[in-house]
């Protein structure tokens, strides 16, 4: 049996090999070097030690991705405390609660969330620092305020000759060790608060290092985008990178389309980690306009030349993700089709991978080599899939898994917990999917997300979005049923709509098109009814994913 590494002496090493080598960038601002966050690490453990934080006490974090983010999660896990990342677009209330329900002693906050929390809402915090600068925004402990005030005098006593990289020592954490709580509701009736024990961290952290840090190698670049408090972004961009001696540069701004693109170009990723709407986006708006025209259409039907254009194709689109990466990882949903097979078509380095915030996230990855279109990848070391159907080649059933990456449960939840994880161990994804011989998982949707048809039939709206949002002016979808009919809730894409001079009454007759256009691809128990026009753009979580439970019962509305 694999005898068990602890978790924290993966930060600990790369800091010490990597001491003078730059670490942490706010992309546009400051840049720390390993040994300026080993640094600071010091300095938030003399924090901790002096305002009576101690092992296992839970420190929150609630703020946009930064350099100085990454420094206070790594300084809660590497003293021995249990860290809990928030989101940070989560409301002041869920805030509130989730500080309360996982009993933090302390609170880090960024710029945009110190002006929404109010610290009366949270009696138990001992302290609120700003991200920042570190600075206290409330102390309501005597120690703290020494500490903060006095921190250089403090630092100085205790390293009197230099802080050097000799005197980096941490926390040596055990398999069963809980280092983090992971909320996926901010509500006090439905918070979920993930336990995730080191194991499940050092499982993904190794399964990374062994089989992406070989492809991309130390020193180079990655670029955050997903937010850090989201398992996919912590475990796949920021201490996966970090480990494996990269320069992680942190989107500090709200990621537009535009940021990100010039991010790209600057940043020169060694790796892309992304969600579907990002690679969406990209590939729609600045490459798919230059080759959907005649003249490239006609030179993509011409055998002789097809595949020197579509190696031109690739280069232009290799060029959009920054022209460095190894590949692109997609995660957090499916994506679309259509862009998948174009991806792979011309040769791109595309791969999807799977998995859940009760795995850390990890639960199966293949390397685009392998990546089969239309899956997810196979199973990861140290975790077990199956899917729960009488033929699990052909016949959706729920995927479930078992390993090392799997939570110990939901905070003060028991119940939750046995409704998640079974008596053998299995996590209960609530994903139907089916799984090839070979171990390549196919996703077919959510089993809430999942329609019965007047007849019985299994009708699974994310495949008839899939095929609807690769139509004509259509930007997002969601299908929702109106009592024994299926309709379409769909958000045009106004901006190429404007660009073309089209009216309202224009978009209502290209939806109709589209709606019959895409009943002549679909079974009849699938066929639309309508397609109503939704003018904003739909309610999504932090991975991108629509919020569909706010949608179900808008059937009976005619324009929303």
């Amino acid at each position: 049996m694999k005898t068990y590494t602890s978790f924290n002496s993966y930060l600990e090493k790369s800091i010490i090999e990597n001491w003078n080598l730059d670490a942490l960038t706010d992309y546009k601002g400051i840049t720390l070097q390993f040994h300026d966050v080993a640094r600071k690490i010091e300095k938030m453990h003399i924090i901790f030690e002096n305002s009576g934080v101690e092992r296992g006490d839970k420190v929150a974090i609630c703020g946009r991705n930064s350099a100085h983010w990454a420094v206070a999660f790594m300084a809660t896990l590497t003293y021995g405390a249990v860290a809990v990342p928030i989101l940070h677009e989560f409301n002041a209330d869920q805030i509130h609660n989730i500080v309360n329900h996982s009993e933090s002693k302390l609170l880090f906050v960024g710029d945009v969330v110190v002006q929404t929390i109010d610290p009366g809402k949270m009696p138990a915090l001992e302290g609120i620092i700003n991200i920042p600068d570190f600075s206290l925004m409330v102390s309501r402990s005597e120690t703290l305020t020494y500490a903060r005030e006095h921190l250089n005098q403090l630092f100085g006593s205790k390293y009197p000759n230099a802080f050097r990289a000799e005197h980096v020592h941490y926390h040596m954490d055990s398999e069963e060790e809980l280092a983090l709580i992971n909320y996926t509701s901010g509500t006090t009736g439905f918070s979920k608060g993930v336990m995730l024990p080191y194991r499940a961290l050092c499982g993904n952290l190794e399964f990374c290092l062994k089989h992406i840090g070989s492809k991309v190698g130390k020193n180079t670049n990655m670029l955050s985008i997903l937010p850090m408090a989201h398992m996919y972004g912590m475990a796949v961009e920021f201490l996966f990178g970090f480990s494996n001696g990269c320069h992680l540069y942190f989107l500090t701004r709200l990621p537009s389309p535009a940021i990100i693109a010039q991010a790209f170009t600057d940043v020169k990723p060694s790796i892309v980690v992304s969600v579907p709407l990002i690679v969406d986006k990209i590939i729609r708006k600045r490459v798919f306009p230059v080759i959907q025209t005649n003249r490239m259409k006609l030179l993509l039907n011409m055998p002789v030349i097809s595949k020197k254009v579509k190696q031109k194709i690739c280069e232009k689109v290799y060029e959009a993700f920054g022209g460095n990466a190894y590949e692109v990882i997609v995660g957090g949903a499916a994506l679309n089709q259509e862009i998948e097979h174009f991806l792979k078509d011309i040769e791109f380095p595309i791969t999807v991978g799977y998995g859940a915030t009760e795995c850390a996230p990890l639960i199966s990855y293949s390397d685009y080599h392998e990546f089969q279109p239309g899956s997810c990848g196979t199973p990861v070391d140290g975790m077990e899939v199956k899917i729960l159907s009488s033929d699990p080649e052909n016949t959706p059933g729920e995927i479930v898994a078992r390993g090392i990456n799997v939570m110990q449960g939901y905070y003060k939840n028991e119940e939750a917990t046995r409704q998640a994880i079974d008596k053998d161990g299995w996590y209960h994804t609530g994903d139907l999917g089916t799984m090839a011989a070979d171990g390549h998982i196919f996703i077919r949707g959510r089993i809430k997300n999942m329609l019965l048809g007047s007849n019985g039939q299994n009708i699974y709206p994310e495949e008839i979005e899939d095929k609807l949002n690769s139509m004509a002016m259509v930007s997002e979808s969601i299908i929702i049923q109106d009592g024994q009919k299926l309709v379409a809730l769909v958000h045009p894409d106004y901006d190429e709509a404007n660009n073309m001079g089209f009216t309202g009454n224009d978009i209502q007759d290209i939806m109709e098109q589209n709606r019959q256009e895409l009943n002549n691809l679909m079974p009849a128990y699938c066929k639309l009814s309508a397609i109503k026009i939704h003018e904003t753009e739909f309610a999504k979580t932090p991975k991108k994913s629509i919020k569909r439970y706010l949608y179900q019962d808008y059937g009976t509305s005619t324009k929303l």
